[in-house]
This record gives structure tokens, sequence and C-alpha cells, in this order.
């Protein structure tokens, strides 16, 4: 009986035994499970932050830059030339009326006007090339609005100023090759005198100037476009002087 209490007692001890020696390998198996689980739910929670939409990138805003800022003495500047009333430039409506930076693939389509994505003009082309028209003629004339003009010189007598009218046609980056590409400007501009009786016709020219530009970008095309606006303004002051011989 005790012999067999004996025996009974070291196979309880022996297995006892065996169990505790087993136990760390589930316990590892255990952290290792643990590990595998929070390595695959940090994955997972990190490809899903991934997934999730960027932070929409605002166009960058263009201009002609700040301008002329070299002071003009007011007395000198009216002596110069008779006065100007300037008209609103009127555009051929669609893509023009807005403020898109837009250009063409001669090579491909070129009658296609596509906008850059994240590029845009501060304001519709056709106010930022009046505005920089207005500052250059204001160098050598006296410029008003047209609208103001006749308010202006009610008076009895006074002389009206010529009015000019323009018609922006064509402003757009224009693509002749992949890496090569110009900004191109056209307009039309009419010039009138005012009466008592109307107006009457004086002269009229079609402008185009194109000047190229130094990248294959948006940032190119504007400076090939702000270039072109200068010498076609300037080309349009030259003709005034010519044609407002009164």
């Amino acid at each position: 009986m005790t012999a067999g209490l004996n025996i009974f007692d070291r196979r309880h001890h022996q297995n006892a035994i065996k169990s505790i020696a087993s136990s760390p390998r589930i316990f590892c198996r255990s952290r290792l499970f643990i590990a595998l689980f929070t390595v695959v739910t940090m994955a997972l929670a990190v490809s899903g932050c991934s997934a999730l939409p960027d932070k929409p990138v605002r166009p960058m805003l263009y201009d002609f830059g700040p301008g002329s800022v070299a002071h003009v003495e007011t007395a000198t500047r009216q002596a110069a030339l008779p006065a100007l009333a300037l008209d609103d430039i009127t555009t051929s409506g669609g893509a023009l009326d807005n403020s898109a930076l837009l250009y063409r693939l001669a090579y491909a389509e070129v009658q296609a006007l596509r906008p850059y994505a994240q590029a845009r003009w501060s304001t519709p082309p056709a106010q930022l090339v009046r505005q920089r028209l207005r500052e250059q003629l204001s160098l050598r004339r006296p410029v008003f609005n047209a609208r103001d003009s006749v308010a202006i010189n009610r008076a009895e007598g006074a002389v009206l100023p010529l009015r000019l009218r323009l018609e922006l046609e064509e402003f757009s980056h224009l693509f002749t090759a992949p890496d090569t590409s110009v900004g191109v400007i056209r307009l039309r501009a009419t010039l009138v005198e005012v009466t008592a009786s109307g107006e009457k016709f004086i002269d009229q020219r079609s402008v185009v100037v194109q000047r190229p530009a130094p990248t294959a970008d948006a940032a190119g095309g504007v400076r090939a476009l702000t270039a072109a606006t200068d010498a076609a303004i300037e080309e349009i002051d030259q003709w005034l002087q010519q044609s407002a011989v009164r």
C-alpha cells in the first residue's frame, strides 16, 4: 500500500514538473501572438491614415508685379500729352472672363485652352492688363475712367479727352514644344473722339506681341505674359502719340 502510494506520488510529482516546464512555452507563445497582433493593428492604422485625403493645396496667385514705383511730378506729366479716357477692356467671352492661367500646346490641339491646376491670376486678365495700361499711360498724360470723363468735362467749351477702347482677344502661355514656350497677348485698340454730337472714329490698331518664357511652367508663363503685356502697352502708347495729333 505504501509502495503504491509512493509510486503514485512520484508520477504525480513528475507530471507537475512537466506541466511547469511546459508553461513558459505557452507564455512565450502568448507574448508572441500579442506582439504580432499589435504590429498588424499598427500597420493597419498607419495604412488607414495614409489613405485619408491630403489637405487641399491652394493655387498660387499671380499678377504683373508692383509696376512702376518711380515718382512722376503731376505738372510735368499733364503737360506732356493730352488727357485720355480709358474704357474697361472687353473680351471675347468664355475663358478670358475668369482668373484661370491658360496655356496652349501648339504641337497637340492648339485650339484647346487648358488652365493650370495650381496657378491662377489674382483677377481676370482684362483687369490686370487695364491696370498695367493705366499705370504706364499715366506716366505721360492724365488718364480718366471713361465713365468719369464726361462728368469731369461738363464745363461749356471744355475739350473732352479722347477715348480708348480695347478688346483682349488672346492671353495665353503657348508651348511650341514641351520645353519651349512664349507668352502671347493680342489686343484690338480703337481710338475715338468724344464730341457734343457723339463719337468720332479716329483710328484702330491690332497689337500682337509674344515674349519667350524662361521656364516651361506656370511661373515662366507669367513672366512671359508680363513682358508681352508691357511691350504691347509700349506699342499702344507710341500709336496713341501718333494718332492723337489734333
